[in-house]
């Protein structure tokens, strides 16, 4: 019936359809951390993750030195809490920090020339070791200052000399990226994917293997000046090497007018810009990461519980919105990173697992599971076992799943 003049004219038809498609991949198939810190490059060392995870540990041993004060203390679920504080304890001795930035901008300020580059090729050095170390994070790079032109060729030699002192250490880390601050146009995405190119063959580094990831802190970024959605050319701009994108607080929220006591994660224009940037990074392979709380747990234990609550609130709230990834500012907020990121998803295992069995064993249940639900829920049970909220053999006790057969219906 449909002759091969005809296939041709169609597939013809369908190619800008077929090309669209090919720019939405889907979901990466590489591990999403739960947070990214942000440490000035002045403070950073080889034992900074190790430090973060002791102080992260000292805190709830003198704050909540048990499941049931730490579910006081943060507002936790008292039953959901007593599987998570072992895990949560065992999370930072081993890895308490699972993505890491070493800050040459906001954090780390201007500096005499002399004194940054010092420190650029000091965090390189380190950064190389720490990649050998047992509680290595599972991404690491560094934000820089920005591309615009008064701070463009001071953020680049600082990347340059840290990049080059890393490999000539013993290498970067296996999954590298680079922050882009305060990025307002496309220009400045091709400028940097043409600047880790050059570095890449400078350095004799595989194509391809430095990454970037763009903070969205201004409304431009969002928007464009004739009210398309700016951040979706963001995103496809970076030829394959856009890690992320990652909500700016403070910045975005200033700039959009938000006087100081209002600005928050929570605020509508947050909110927003948040949803778009999801949107317009779905099915791309590019993660959206939310901001960060300046409140952080420290004082009395009043005080503490108070910053505790908060932050474990919105850690919550970004995961219920989607958002699997945010910022820490201080060792304290790991202990609720972990804590409610664990509480999340051990709260969602039980549904999740028994909906899975249901689906794959053709089961007749009240819930009719079609392939994009299996997808979302094998996807949610990895992003518990990756974290460390749960462990193989519990999902397939519940599920009849091992980790090949969630990666299967996750589709990765």
């Amino acid at each position: 019936m449909f002759d091969e003049a005809f296939r041709s004219s169609l597939d013809a038809l369908l190619e800008p359809a077929d090309a669209q498609a090919a720019r939405f991949p889907g979901e990466a198939a590489t591990r999403q951390p739960v947070h990214t810190v942000y440490v000035p490059a002045d403070q950073f060392g080889v034992s900074t993750c190790t430090e973060w995870g002791e102080q992260a540990l000292a805190l709830l041993a003198s704050s909540a030195p048990t499941p049931v004060s730490l579910a006081g203390a943060a507002g936790l679920d008292p039953l959901l809490i007593e599987d998570v504080y072992p895990r949560l304890t065992t999370k930072l001795a081993s890895q308490p920090i699972e993505d890491l930035r070493i800050d040459f901008e906001d954090g780390y300020g201007l500096r005499p020339d002399s004194e940054e580059d010092a420190a650029a090729s000091a965090a390189g050095a380190a950064l190389a070791e720490l990649s050998r170390r047992p509680d290595a994070p599972l991404l690491a790079g560094t934000r820089i200052k920005g591309l615009q032109a008064a701070t463009r060729w001071r953020g680049l030699r600082t990347l340059g000399l840290l990049v080059s002192e890393a490999v000539s250490q013993g290498g970067l880390p296996s999954r590298f990226v680079v922050t882009l601050p305060k990025v307002a146009h496309v220009a400045e995405v091709h400028a940097g994917v043409q600047v880790l190119e050059h570095l890449e063959t400078s350095l004799g580094l595989a194509a391809g293997s430095l990454r970037l990831e763009l903070q969205i802190e201004v409304p431009q970024a969002v928007y464009s000046p004739d009210g398309a959605a700016a951040v979706a050319r963001l995103v496809h701009a970076g030829s394959g090497r856009i890690e992320g994108l990652h909500y700016g607080t403070y910045d975005f929220s200033a700039a959009a007018g938000v006087v100081a006591g209002y600005q928050s994660l929570e605020h509508p224009l947050a909110d927003h810009a948040k949803a778009v940037m999801q949107l317009a990074a779905a099915q791309t392979g590019v993660r959206v990461s939310d901001g960060s709380t300046n409140v952080i747990p420290v004082g009395s234990a009043a005080e503490v519980a108070a910053a505790w609550r908060l932050h474990a609130r919105l850690v919550g709230r970004a995961l219920g919105r989607a958002l699997y990834q945010g910022w820490d500012l201080h060792p304290g907020h790991l202990v609720t990173r972990y804590a409610a990121t664990y509480e999340f998803y051990r709260g969602q295992l039980a549904p999740s697992t028994a909906r899975l069995k249901a689906y794959t064993e053709k089961a007749a249940t009240g819930v009719m599971d079609e392939p994009a639900t299996a997808q979302a829920l094998a996807n949610a049970v990895l992003r518990a076992v990756e974290c460390g909220a749960c462990d193989d053999a519990e999902v397939l006790a519940a599920s009849g799943l091992d980790r090949t057969g969630l990666l299967a219906l996750a589709r990765r």
